[in-house]
């Protein structure tokens, strides 16, 4: 089965975001597929009520959601996400990569202490 246009859209929006950072460094890329597989069948008229279920449960895994962040101890920095957005509308080449934008709270991203 290959991948659907839809499929496609959403994992090009995850992988922009800020939590994408912690999925590689966790080598969550399989996590991340089958979310997308999942959401994408989960949208559709007609799917399962425990698709749904899995889908939120799995965002929630991934750090999608308020409580899987917080459960995650994740936090986006919002005023780099307020610079970010600012320096998009100056110059939309530039602009601070996902890692520039997470944090792990009270914990260590790539052996330097937050």
């Amino acid at each position: 089965m290959g991948q659907s246009k839809r499929e496609a859209e959403l994992w090009t929006l995850l992988w922009r975001r800020p939590q994408a950072v912690e999925w590689e460094r966790l080598h969550q890329t399989v996590e991340v597929a089958l979310y997308v597989r999942n959401l994408s069948v989960a949208e559709l008229p007609g799917s399962p009520v425990a698709l749904g279920t899995l889908v939120r449960q799995q965002a929630d895994a991934l750090g999608l959601t308020i409580p899987g962040m917080r459960s995650l101890r994740w936090r986006i920095d919002e005023l780099a996400e307020q610079k970010r957005r600012a320096v998009a509308k100056a110059a939309p080449a530039a602009r601070p990569s996902a890692r520039d934008r997470f944090r792990v709270i009270d914990g260590v991203i790539d052996g330097s202490a937050e």
